[in-house]
């Protein structure tokens, strides 16, 4: 399949991008426009790598190929620094919801840790005031066009820092004023959920939802730490699920697996998995599986029943946007229309949306695929 110069490709002669979608992993640190983080360090003071917009994509994404998830998160020093303003904020957030209205995205939630964005003297509920400002604004703004958006924040906690607790309660704080659940981020190997259990029991007494990354650059201890320790109703990634399966026997096409306790204990209880194709390579995510898209364990996964959903990750780092995920996966596994409908079916019930919100958002999608 082409995928076109703005990253559009089509399928069954429907363009992937004239779809509805629903994207449920993206950092608001890494979607960031290059022409924006240009513009902003000038005017905040901050050194950048190259001086011209694609320039600065094309180092992202050299610096992101790396094949290891500590040096991927390196390169969000350089987009952390140009969010340490209110005005900076603001502008980041209102372009993220653009870019994600561009992209055909109807509803997205955005995560982002509140305590890296306090260097300008910004409290904690400021900044994430500024973010929901952002979002509001990049909603009218798409109205105005005459388009539909919904953002919600997922505000997160980083797992290396003692600040957890209280990001916990900033996010509850916030709920009903933009803050629709909680994440834990950064280095994961070292760093289980059950190091912050106090800020997840605090979500749980709240009736909180979380979803907690586990399963890109740890295994399967991390993902039980984060169903148990974390209540996590969705796994941020949790691609390396794959490795409790053992495939027993293949002939063509069918493939008997066997099932360990915890991958049955996922797909049967349906807890969706937030994948993301092209960061998973970069992070080397799936090296125990191969080091081509081909090679992702995405398709095992979605054939024996995971509630599986496709996700950017981080849209400056991979040089990536969800019709660009969706049209490599179609290539990679000749997925068809009815595929890619299933796979944001998927992600709309998992939205931490009310039930009725979900039917609506459910509804939608199907108008929109059946059109």
């Amino acid at each position: 399949m082409a995928i076109d110069q703005h990253g559009d490709a089509k399928l069954e002669g429907v363009s992937i991008r004239s779809l509805p979608k629903v994207s449920l992993h993206d950092h608001l640190d890494g979607a960031l426009r290059p022409q924006t983080i240009i513009e902003i360090a000038d005017e905040v003071g901050v050194d950048v790598p190259e001086a011209a917009a694609d320039d600065l994509a094309d180092w992202f994404e050299d610096q992101s190929d790396s094949g290891s998830l500590v040096e991927y998160l390196k390169t969000f020093d350089l987009t952390i620094a140009v969010m340490q303003t209110r005005d900076g904020l603001r502008r980041v957030a209102k372009e993220f919801v653009e870019d994600l209205a561009a992209d055909g995205v109807i509803y997205g939630e955005v995560r982002w840790a509140p305590e890296q964005h306090l260097q300008g003297g910004l409290s904690l509920d400021e900044v994430v005031e500024a973010v929901q400002e952002g979002i509001e604004e990049g909603e009218d703004a798409v109205e105005a066009s005459g388009r539909d958006i919904r953002v919600g924040q997922l505000i997160s906690a980083m797992r290396h820092t003692d600040r957890s607790l209280e990001i916990a309660e900033l996010a509850v704080r916030h709920r009903g004023r933009g803050a629709v659940g909680f994440d834990i981020a950064g280095p994961e190997a070292g760093f289980p959920p059950s190091n912050l259990r106090p800020a997840f029991d605090y979500l749980a007494s709240a009736f909180f939802p979380a979803t907690v990354h586990a399963g890109e650059a740890a295994g399967l201890d991390s993902i039980r730490s984060a169903l148990i320790d974390g209540r996590a109703l969705r796994l941020g990634h949790g691609v390396r699920i794959a490795e409790d399966l053992d495939v027993v026997e293949q002939k063509g096409e069918e493939v008997q697996v066997r099932f360990g306790d915890l991958a049955r204990w996922v797909r049967d209880r349906e807890i969706p998995l937030e994948l993301s194709p092209s960061s998973n390579l970069q992070t080397g995510a799936i090296a125990a599986w191969g080091t081509q898209l081909e090679d992702h364990p995405f398709d095992l996964l979605y054939q024996l029943g995971f509630a599986v959903t496709v996700n950017v990750d981080n849209r400056t780092m991979s040089r990536t946007s969800l019709t660009r995920e969706l049209s490599l996966l179609a290539d990679a596994f000749e997925y068809t229309l009815e595929d890619l409908e299933a796979f944001q079916l998927n992600a709309a019930a998992a939205a931490f949306l009310t039930i009725e919100e979900r039917e609506e958002l459910i509804e939608l999608i199907g108008e929109g695929f059946s059109a």
